[in-house]
């Protein structure tokens, strides 16, 4: 039965998190945003939601390795695994105000997010106040800084369409999140693996599938603002958004598994694909070093 939860689970979040993220591009677009601003903000956090649920859940149940691998794990997959399959389809391009801006943003929001959980050992009810403050203000800044511009294609959805999306997309990854959950923790207590192990392969490869579809889609579509928007805007939510919501509702100790190997290489994740889109662009060759890198990452976590 919790092979059938987890498989239920994730078909949930799946659709849900296609529908969310159609309504909110249909809405987006009606209001006159940019694509780039469309993935940073709306889609961003519209795939993201599964995690919030998700987490949130485990968090509440008891589970908070879950919770935490949850977001750590997602955050590693969608740059090594998302970014990788999206440049490997289609080389996106980086511009150079989008390298300094929101690549280095998430650099030093990942290495700030990182070092407060590895020193307190979790997420409590302060440093969720601390990360919820620093979401709120990331994302004024990104409605402030002259982003918001006239919108280049036409919305496909009707406003009240669009609604439906929204409103039948979070009924289903509720739904989803509650079955992953619920699925997951049976399948790591039965088999002897931690539910830390659980959360950062099985639960957050799970619920990063709507970044996965959404940016791969926008990548063979040449919409590659979109794809990399989605991710970069995904993982500064996951980070701040997520933790700060899940740490002040029910506060998250985790094991030292987390600062030793997890949130390390959360941030080296960013860091390669900085290093590797400096010229300008990601390509095929860079998108392959990122998958690389995320099949290492799993070998040594299920090792």
């Amino acid at each position: 039965m919790d092979i059938w939860f987890v498989g239920l689970g994730l078909l949930a979040l799946v659709a849900g998190g296609g529908a969310l993220v159609s309504g909110a591009v249909a809405l987006a677009q009606r209001w006159g945003l940019s694509p780039l601003v469309i993935g940073v903000t709306l889609v961003g956090m519209g795939t993201s939601l599964p995690e919030l649920l998700t987490s949130l859940r485990a968090a509440m149940s008891g589970a908070p390795g879950l919770a935490m691998g949850n977001v750590v794990g997602s955050n590693t997959a969608n740059v090594l695994l998302i970014l990788g399959i999206a440049a490997v389809l289609r080389p996106i391009s980086v511009d150079r105000a989008t390298w300094r801006s929101d690549g280095l943003v998430l650099l030093a929001v990942s290495v700030v997010g990182a070092v407060v959980i590895a020193f307190s050992a979790g997420v409590d009810r302060t440093g969720a106040i601390v990360f919820l403050l620093g979401f709120a203000a990331w994302l004024i800044w990104q409605l402030r800084t002259g982003r918001v511009e006239t919108a280049e294609e036409k919305c496909g959805l009707s406003l009240t369409r669009a609604v439906v999306f929204l409103l039948l997309g979070f009924i289903g990854v509720l739904a989803g999140a509650e079955s992953l959950v619920r699925g997951a923790t049976g399948l790591a207590r039965g088999m002897g693996v931690s539910e830390a192990v659980i959360g950062l392969t099985i639960v957050a490869v799970g619920t990063s599938l709507p970044e996965l579809a959404t940016s791969a889609i926008a990548a063979w579509k040449g919409r590659g603002d979109v794809a990399l928007g989605n991710v970069l805007g995904s993982n500064i939510f996951n980070l701040l958004g997520i933790l700060g919501v899940t740490g002040l509702v029910a506060p998250m100790a985790i094991g030292p598994r987390f600062a030793q190997i997890d949130l390390p290489v959360m941030v080296g994740a960013v860091v390669l694909f900085l290093v590797l889109a400096l010229r300008g662009s990601l390509g095929r060759i860079g998108g392959s070093v990122l998958l690389t890198g995320y099949g290492l990452y799993l070998m040594t976590t299920l090792a």
